[in-house]
């Protein structure tokens, strides 16, 4: 039968997405929720109707699941960046491991390959160290918070369990800067107002950058807020000019308004030093587990040349230097290599070699060059490889392929295309380095026959 908006539906919630959203079968109709845990059973209406599904939202959980647990801290950003925050974390873990179980036999074929339980956290909240926090208005007060699911709402929130304490000071000081002297969030329509995003981020030792994205040239008050933060240990302030409509939250032009040009922060024993629009791993504990399982796949010996591709600032080259005998890194984001070039200097590592370019260029030129690494690590973005990487790979045909990814469903994609060209998946971890989201980071271990 055909769907249409505002019908009514009733069922058991089966499965997430990769969003976090519930999933659920009505006449073996898929519809997507947000709010619903899997062994939820709900009742609802459809919101928007696609091709092969419908986005719908709970009107009622009639019999909530076996697996839903009750906290005793304030979930009121749930329905923005952690919608399984309610699900038993054990759950959480043994759903992330058959997804990426499910992705690699679905989307490459491979039913039968050996994936490990998901490695989780013994403490999973406060772990993220770089949150980017929208501001906006509703009846005409300032609201500050995440997105809700499948919308552009705001879920007004007085702090995260995601990140440490002293990030959720600084909400409060920046509102109650906001609020004291009357500045206004800045609105895309009217290209009118001032704030448009908090960046926070927050190193091991507890301290911290600001980064605050304007719609406009200059902060009103900026001196009282400056005042305003340095007492809770920001060591940083940037304001991120963005005047654009587009999505990505970061405009291209910064300016320090107070303190340390970058921010020092650690991965297990290696120093890193960050700039406001640095990548780096939002879990620094789950990051230690990715990297060590990397190195344990890669098995590094002290006569190994490594390509490191998609190497951001460095951290994954400079992290197993000192066990192979050379290390090219390569980056498309010139201040990223700029950045490794330092964070290279500051550990004292001088047996990698930092190339800025495009992977899929740069690594074919090193080839070229007669420089034949014999492993290969990669961790690309969530769109995965591009194939001309992927192709490049192939031809290099290093004995060993470590592939570091968010991304269950593309990371099998290019898995596939390995597989069909000589490889062999040993191995597959996952890792939760996104605790209470629909999200897993998962290292697989690659070797050439």
């Amino acid at each position: 039968m055909d769907r249409i908006v505002g019908d009514r539906f009733e069922g058991k919630i089966i499965d997430f997405t990769h969003e976090g959203n519930g999933v659920l079968k009505v006449d073996n109709f898929a519809i997507f929720v947000s709010g619903g845990l899997i062994g939820d059973k709900v009742v609802g209406k459809i919101d928007e109707v696609k091709k092969n599904f419908a986005i719908g939202s709970i009107t009622n959980i009639i019999e909530p699941s076996e697996d839903r647990i009750t906290l005793d801290f304030n979930i009121e950003e749930a329905r923005g960046g952690i919608p399984l925050v309610e699900y038993k974390y054990s759950k959480q873990l043994g759903w992330k491991r058959n997804k990426v179980k499910m992705d690699l036999a679905k989307i490459a074929g491979l039913a039968d390959v050996e994936v490990k339980d998901t490695i989780g956290m013994d403490n999973p909240y406060g772990y993220r160290n770089h949150v980017q926090i929208p501001v906006g208005e509703k009846n005409g007060k300032t609201i500050i918070g995440f997105y809700e699911q499948n919308t552009n709402d705001i879920v007004n929130m007085s702090g995260s369990i995601l990140q440490p304490e002293i990030g959720n000071k600084i909400i409060k000081i920046i509102r109650s800067w906001m609020d004291k002297f009357h500045i206004k969030p800045y609105n895309k329509k009217t290209k009118k107002g001032i704030i448009r995003h908090i960046g926070i981020r927050i190193n091991k030792d507890n301290k911290s950058m600001v980064i605050l994205v304007t719609g406009s040239d200059k902060i009103p008050y900026e001196k009282e807020l400056i005042d305003m933060l340095i007492d809770e240990n920001v060591i940083s302030i940037y304001q991120n000019i963005n005047k654009l409509n587009s999505s990505p939250t970061y405009g291209k032009e910064y300016r320090k308004i107070y303190g340390e040009d970058k921010l020092l922060d650690y991965i297990g024993e290696y120093e890193f030093y960050l700039s406001p629009n640095s990548f780096f791993q939002i879990n620094r504990i789950q990051a230690e587990v990715v990297y060590n399982k990397a190195m344990e796949y890669l098995n590094i010996d002290k006569d190994d040349i490594i390509y490191d591709l998609y190497c951001g600032i460095g951290t994954i080259s400079l992290y197993m230097a000192k066990e192979a005998k050379k290390i090219y890194g390569v980056e498309v984001v010139k201040k990223a290599i700029e950045d490794a070039k330092e964070n290279a200097k500051l550990n004292n590592i001088d047996n990698v070699e930092f190339i800025v370019g495009k992977a899929e260029e740069v690594f074919p030129q090193l080839m070229d060059k007669g420089i034949k690494g014999n492993k290969v690590v990669v961790d690309p973005p969530r769109k995965g490889c591009e194939k001309e990487v992927i192709e490049a790979i192939i031809k290099l045909s290093p004995e060993k392929v470590v592939y570091v990814s968010c991304n269950s469903a593309t990371m099998a994609r290019d898995v596939k295309c390995l597989v069909e060209n000589g490889y062999k998946v040993e191995e597959v971890q996952p890792v939760d380095m996104f605790p209470h989201t629909g999200h897993v980071e998962c290292v697989v271990k690659l070797e050439k026959q």
